[in-house]
């Protein structure tokens, strides 16, 4: 499905099979799943049994958000969008080793290996509940090709003529290593922030408490630094985060909570809590799960010197100068993970 100079037939196919992932998704979604998409409605009621982060709603959260992402309309903007022809070396076999921090974390890299009609070797994460697996299985059912094209690795990957990897700092700094000698993308970790001017409505800040809280603050796009003005009242924050305090519910997310609370007040750092979050001031960019990062600024200019200087750590931004509030956990498919454009590394492959 190798995109050519004479594109057209090959964009319709590549238009059909996401249509059709679209709607094995869709049927899960909305609990009307066929026989061939029953193996990923069963794997999204059961994730949480292999992975205590992957909840039912969690994971139907992260297929609303594919859902929106793949409508027909942002399929074919997207479609429209891609370069006209590819490189020109005959298709390779593309490797993508997945990380399993979020639902579906890895399916965008797997779209774009479909669409640029390479070979696809999928290494799912261990933690992956799975979802990808069982996806994988729905789609290849009902959309012809993609049981040819795409298949998941025995081990580890073999065979490969070019990597996309995401994983932790630590194990980005290995896939570089490892995956040297091929042409790659390698992804570690990320994390957003949101900066605030202090004019937000009550109805923004409760969006925002969406891109903090969604995935239990686990995701790439989740909000773990909010920078906002020298008086800003962080009360406004605290009442806008009311309707998430079920995550004091989850034992993972509420143990993680309860250890960072002892281990500062131990160390008599001020804190500021609600039961199920705590605000602490602090220039890091990651804050641990349970918790949430804030710095206060006199000038914008600050702000703005700060996150430039830390470009190849953060994802997105959200607020002032940056995505609407309650855009973060819904990244389209022109959004493309840390800014480096995976179709256009695939489509040059070869070049």
């Amino acid at each position: 499905m190798m995109l050519t100079e004479t594109p057209q037939a090959d964009v319709q196919r590549a238009r059909k099979v996401l249509l059709d992932l679209a709607e094995g998704l869709r049927s899960v979604l909305h609990d009307e799943a066929p026989e061939a998409w029953s193996p990923l409605a069963a794997a999204v009621k059961g994730a949480v049994n292999a992975n205590g982060w992957f909840t039912e709603d969690q994971v139907r959260f992260a297929l609303t958000a594919w859902d929106r992402a793949l409508q027909p309309d942002a399929i074919d903007a997207w479609l429209e969008a891609l370069p006209g022809k590819a490189g020109s070396a005959a298709p390779t076999t593309v490797g993508i080793v997945m990380a399993g921090n979020i639902p579906f974390v890895g399916l965008h890299d797997l779209i774009c290996g479909v669409v640029s009609g390479h070979r696809v070797q999928i290494k799912p994460s261990r933690d992956d509940a799975g979802l990808m697996a069982a996806l994988l299985a729905g789609w290849s059912a009902t959309s012809p090709g993609i049981g040819e094209q795409v298949y998941i690795a025995d081990g580890a990957l073999a065979d490969y003529g070019a990597v996309i990897a995401t994983g932790s700092r630590n194990s980005g700094r290995y896939f570089q290593h490892y995956f040297s000698k091929v042409p790659h993308i390698i992804r570690g970790q990320r994390t957003s922030v949101a900066v605030l001017d202090g004019s937000e409505t009550h109805e923004e800040m409760c969006a925002l408490a969406g891109d903090i809280f969604r995935y239990y603050g686990l995701g790439c796009r989740s909000v773990t630094q909010v920078f906002v003005p020298r008086e800003f009242d962080l009360d406004r924050l605290f009442a806008a985060f009311v309707d998430w305090s079920d995550l004091a519910h989850h034992n993972r997310y509420y143990n993680n909570y309860t250890y960072h609370k002892a281990l500062w007040l131990m160390e008599a750092v001020d804190l500021l809590e609600n039961g199920f979050v705590l605000l602490k001031e602090d220039a890091g960019w990651v804050s641990p799960v349970g918790a949430l990062h804030y710095q206060r600024y006199d000038d914008i200019a600050e702000v703005e010197a700060r996150i430039a200087s830390a470009e190849a750590e953060i994802q997105c931004r959200v607020g002032t100068g940056g995505l609407p509030f309650g855009v973060a956990q819904h990244p389209g498919l022109g959004d493309y993970a840390d800014g480096v454009d995976t179709m256009a590394f695939l489509l040059g492959l070869g070049d």
